[in-house]
């Protein structure tokens, strides 16, 4: 499956979701659970602005960013996110052989740039208060899947009831692992050859900070 880009990606994600969310979004003892759409910036955001839109949900991000290998830093090590959660591939690091003062250093940096962007894209304003609520979290792909480890880690410390995972394509042993992690995930295609995320989008050209301050205040007086 190719996507378009990632409005049309997003498009045929709520799509899916709008279709079994229903199943989701329950108790244990089936009563109904507020939707809260959150997206990873910035591809994710793009995406998920289709996705609550779909859902008829509230849109929110969770910053994170990936730490990269030195020297290769499109390769994930690891990921930070808001509220100090973090996600190492220690596997990773000890056959790169990688030396602990080099992970704190990338580590230090990316907690700096994650308050950075939470203030250019939040703009003063709270985010949505996800506990006790269905969380849906999107991104426009994974690869590693580094980046949402750590967004799920990061929202599990903000006690939401369930957290679906939400994405248009990944490798199928990554989404192994994130169903370990996820209480459930939604990916409309995984590709038998995996060339990164960018190979089933036609158009995957790099969302501004703009788009996403832009977003974020649509969904905002949306809600108003």
């Amino acid at each position: 499956m190719m996507f378009r880009d990632r409005k049309h990606a997003g498009e045929l994600l709520g799509q899916r979701l709008s279709e079994v969310i229903g199943k989701y979004n329950r108790t244990d003892d089936g009563k109904p659970l507020p939707v809260v759409v959150l997206g990873l910036p910035r591809g994710g955001v793009p995406v998920a602005k289709e996705v609550a839109k779909a859902l008829n949900a509230p849109l929110d991000i969770l910053v994170v960013r990936k730490l990269g290998v030195p020297g290769q830093e499109e390769l994930a090590m690891g990921a930070v996110a808001s509220g100090d959660a973090e996600f190492l591939n220690t596997n990773l690091i000890e056959s790169l052989r990688i030396e602990q003062a080099k992970v704190d250093k990338i580590r230090k940096q990316q907690k700096t740039e994650i308050i950075k962007r939470e203030r250019l894209f939040m703009r003063g304003r709270p985010h949505l208060n996800v506990a006790g609520a269905c969380i849906v979290l999107v991104d426009d792909g994974l690869a590693t899947g580094a980046t949402m480890k750590a967004a799920v880690q990061a929202l599990r410390g903000k006690n939401p009831a369930k957290i679906v995972v939400a994405v248009p394509v990944s490798p199928a042993d990554t989404l192994r692992e994130m169903r370990g992690m996820a209480d459930h995930v939604i990916c409309l295609t995984q590709p038998e050859l995996f060339y990164g995320v960018g190979g089933s989008y036609h158009v995957f050209a790099q969302t501004s900070d703009e788009e996403v301050v832009s977003i974020l205040e649509g969904s905002i007086k949306n809600l108003i």
